[in-house]
């Protein structure tokens, strides 16, 4: 083993499971869920094989926008619990393997922020540039906001002062000034703050925006470089806690992507989203070619060693198609979207994985089988080891925001209160709890759920798929993605069939002396005969095979 390749680096090969406290499960039956609940469902998660639970928000809002609006970086929710109860959730997580990590929201704050209702109030209050202003009439910015149907510019006019704040977001929530040393210092203590109470890291929210809110205030001399403050807060985090870590959200090109690492052997983020992956499995799956996903694998840039992409089928937004064009866009709306009320702002779709893939079970199964073997560290949105669906009516990304389905009883088991006051609908039809729910998939070993704990657990004995170096293997079949991920003298190959139809695959694993190749995900072994073996796949069929040599035997 390599000096880097340690316990230090557990985000290399985690599982990521990323959920909202208040529609996971209610334990007072107020109708959201809460703090203390999340930890009665602990073992839960810790019998599905998960290693890290990221949580959304969970600090105090006017929840205009589910809790990305926030006006105290240091407190709770009141309707969620108290710190009291965040510290012993974060205990019971550690308790069964489970690190903690929670959302950090430094882009912007609630308008009911205490220093952005100072801010407004006089430009002479000390929290004036805390915020972003201009006094004069910004021009047309409509082509940058990031929700197009409810703004139409990135700057919002202050009736009381006379002067224009930025709000790349919702205009209740000013972006915060990032170049002011005063804001810089407020993020620290924060992160410091809940680092004090055990979390083990951040999944750092809308990184680019904060970032190029920099380059819209006069040079700082400490902040020239916008890049120069992540760098910052990657020293200040591994001098409290070495360990924990800052997982981004930055859904960019490739050669924009790299340089949110760092350039300096990786002192900016440890981890990114690879959103360009993500759509790119998506085309190719509603082609039933493989050949757009190899591309955007073979695509992604080398990264430092201490580095790691977060891969996922699912997040809790909309599932952004951005970075295909027009016409590749058009194509996986015509599969998985047909319909206008399925579409976000013409740009991404509002529903969950198993009603895009026509609730087939071998596509299904196919697809998170893929995302357990691809290269980085899988992130599961909770209710996908179910194969929960979405409610359409619900607007925009609310549709995927739907309450736990734990049961077949009242409220899909999420909360004893009347349905009324349930912080959400739950999901009905075909997928409501009656069909889907965890009480029945966790006692059937043919589950959804036992699957993906079958293929999580096969996925944590193979430190091969987060560490391991990418080779897409030839062979004949367009709609056959084959590759390899080797690891010192150790590989993994996966081989995946996007086609309904059965196919047999010629492979010649990139490993010297192999011998035999040998089913991870079920029993069997073929012999490696001049160094190729042949493999038969189902429609939607799909391996796992270690590369054995000579001498080698199977594990009991």
């Amino acid at each position: 083993m390599r000096m880097t390749e340690t316990s230090d680096l557990w985000w290399k090969n985690a599982v990521i499971y990323c959920l909202d406290i208040e529609t996971f499960f209610d334990a007072d039956g107020d109708g959201t869920g809460d703090i203390a609940g999340l930890a009665e469902r602990i073992d839960y998660l810790a019998e599905l094989g998960v290693t890290c639970l990221w949580l959304m928000p969970f600090y105090p809002t006017p929840d205009r926008d589910d809790g990305y609006d926030v006006t105290d970086y240091y407190g709770v929710d009141r309707r969620l619990g108290n710190h009291g109860d965040v510290v012993e959730l974060i205990r019971t997580a550690n308790d069964r393997g489970m690190r903690v990590i929670a959302d950090l929201l430094i882009n912007h704050t609630s308008d009911q922020h205490p220093w952005f209702r100072s801010a407004r109030a006089s430009k002479d209050s000390p929290y004036r540039d805390f915020y972003v202003w201009r006094p004069d009439t910004p021009p047309d910015t409509s082509d940058q906001v990031v929700f197009p149907d409810k703004e139409d510019s990135i700057w919002e006019l202050d009736e009381k002062t006379g002067e224009w704040y930025l709000h790349h977001f919702y205009s209740h929530q000013p972006d915060l000034n990032i170049a002011n040393p005063r804001v810089r210092d407020e993020i620290m203590k924060t992160i410091g703050f809940w680092l004090e109470l055990g979390v083990s890291g951040f999944r750092v929210d809308a990184v680019p925006f904060f970032l190029s809110d920099v380059g819209l205030q006069p040079e700082d001399k400490e902040v020239g470089d916008p890049h120069t403050y992540l760098k910052q807060m990657r020293a200040f985090l591994g001098r409290r806690r070495g360990d924990a870590i800052l997982l981004g959200e930055v859904n960019l090109p490739h050669d924009e992507q790299q340089l949110y690492f760092g350039q300096n052997g990786g002192d900016e983020l440890n981890m990114l989203f690879d959103f360009i992956t993500m759509q790119n499995l998506y085309l190719a799956l509603a082609r039933a070619d493989a050949r757009p996903l190899v591309d955007a694998l073979v695509r992604r840039p080398p990264i430092p060693p201490d580095c790691q992409w977060a891969t996922f089928l699912r997040n809790h937004d909309e599932l952004t198609l951005d970075k295909l064009s027009e016409e590749e866009r058009g194509e996986v709306f015509a599969a998985f979207g047909p319909d206008p009320e399925m579409q976000v702002f013409g740009r991404g779709l509002k529903r969950r994985v198993p009603p895009m893939l026509d609730g087939d079970p071998r596509r299904v199964r196919m697809a998170y089988s893929l995302l357990f073997s691809l290269p980085g560290t899988p992130t599961l949105y909770y209710g996908e080891e179910i194969g929960m669906g979405e409610d359409l009516r619900a607007e925009g990304r609310m549709a995927v925001r739907t309450p736990m389905q734990w049961s077949d009883d009242t409220n899909a088991g999420f909360s004893t209160a009347p349905a009324r006051k349930l912080v959400g609908r739950v999901v009905e039809g075909g997928y409501g709890p009656e069909h889907v729910n965890a009480a029945a998939q966790v006692r059937d070993p043919d589950s959804l759920w036992n699957f993906i704990r079958n293929v999580i657990q096969t996925y944590r004995s193979c430190p091969e798929l987060g560490w391991g170096s990418l080779t897409v293997l030839d062979q004949p079949h367009h709609h056959v993605l084959a590759h390899q991920l080797t690891w010192h003298t150790s590989s993994i190959v996966a081989v995946h069939n996007f086609s309904s139809e059965p196919v047999t695959v010629p492979l010649r694993p990139a490993v010297p002396g192999a011998t035999a190749v040998m089913d991870l995900l079920q029993d069997g072994q073929c012999d490696v005969e001049d160094g190729a073996v042949e493999l038969t796949l189902e429609g939607y069929g799909y391996r796992w095979l270690r590369v054995m040599h000579d001498g080698e035997r199977r594990l009991p």
